[in-house]
């Protein structure tokens, strides 16, 4: 009886360690096959090396050979204008760039995060080319309430009388880029979020900067903040104090005198006007 109890037991587990075995290839041919077509679905991502920033960086921050670092990144998703060569970055002989917005670590070092070799980060190295800068003169009702930061778009108003004496508002200049605030042009400054603004520059064309010089000379300008990534096409918008309170304004009509006809004549001595009917 002992000997078939054993016989059976040794049997179970023969099954069983089967069982397991058979089992345990299955599953692994399972993940060869998939693997197979995981690997045939997706072809392998080309990489190339770039240069990231090896530490948290500022505005200000001279930029400097050990603050970089090298990164494979995918070329299909590479940033416009990235730095692969580290010679292009640290062009020889010239010297160092500054930081002209944030960076954090690990982050790719693009051109418009970056001066030009040997400028600092002041408002020239932040023009575009072929543009002006031009300060206007701001408080906390044409400022915005002090909302304003480098890098906001805005839209420039007039306030002044027209050529018939009555005052109007008139939109003079459309999505304007704000390239500093006070003397800051730190996008990533909180003191300018501190405190009301006296005075912003925006860029701009020299014709802009003619017409906003004329215009601030005339009258009084502000300033509408513009959302972010909102290009709206703005028309010519004026209001004056009629449109506001809604009154229509009187057509005058002109009454004609009526025509008066006359001749002189003398008497005596006396030269007198006479008034005779008209005849045409």
């Amino acid at each position: 009886m002992r000997l078939i109890f054993s016989l059976i037991v040794l049997i179970g587990v023969g099954l069983a360690g089967a069982a397991v075995y058979v089992a345990q290839s299955l599953i692994s041919a399972t993940n060869a096959e998939l693997a197979a077509a995981r690997a045939q679905a997706l072809p392998p991502v080309e990489m190339v090396n770039v240069l990231v920033a090896g530490r948290p960086m500022r505005y200000g921050e001279p930029l400097a050979m050990e603050d970089v670092l090298v990164a494979p990144w995918p070329v299909n998703a590479l940033p416009e204008g990235v730095y692969t060569d580290p010679d292009a970055l640290f062009v020889p002989g010239a010297g160092a760039r500054v930081i002209l917005r944030a960076m954090e670590q690990n982050e790719p070092i693009l051109p418009v995060k970056v001066s030009a070799p040997g400028a600092d980060a002041g408002i020239t190295s932040v023009l575009s080319r072929g543009m002006r800068a031009f300060t206007i003169a701001v408080n906390v009702n044409t400022g915005v309430g002090g909302f304003l930061q480098p890098g906001d778009f805005v839209d420039v108003f007039w306030t002044g009388r027209s050529q018939n004496s009555a005052e109007i508002t008139r939109l003079i200049q459309s999505q304007l880029k704000l390239i500093a605030v006070d003397q800051s042009a730190d996008q990533d400054s909180r003191a300018t979020r501190a405190a009301i603004a006296r005075n912003v520059t925006i860029e701009a064309t020299p014709q802009q900067v003619a017409a906003l010089a004329q215009a601030q000379s005339t009258g009084q300008l502000s300033l509408a903040l513009v959302g972010l990534d909102d290009d709206t096409a703005v028309g010519q918008i004026e209001m004056d104090q009629n449109q506001l309170l809604g009154v229509e304004r009187a057509e005058i009509q002109t009454v004609e005198a009526p025509q008066v006809c006359s001749v002189r004549t003398r008497r005596g001595g006396e030269v007198v006007q006479i008034e005779i009917p008209c005849t045409n």
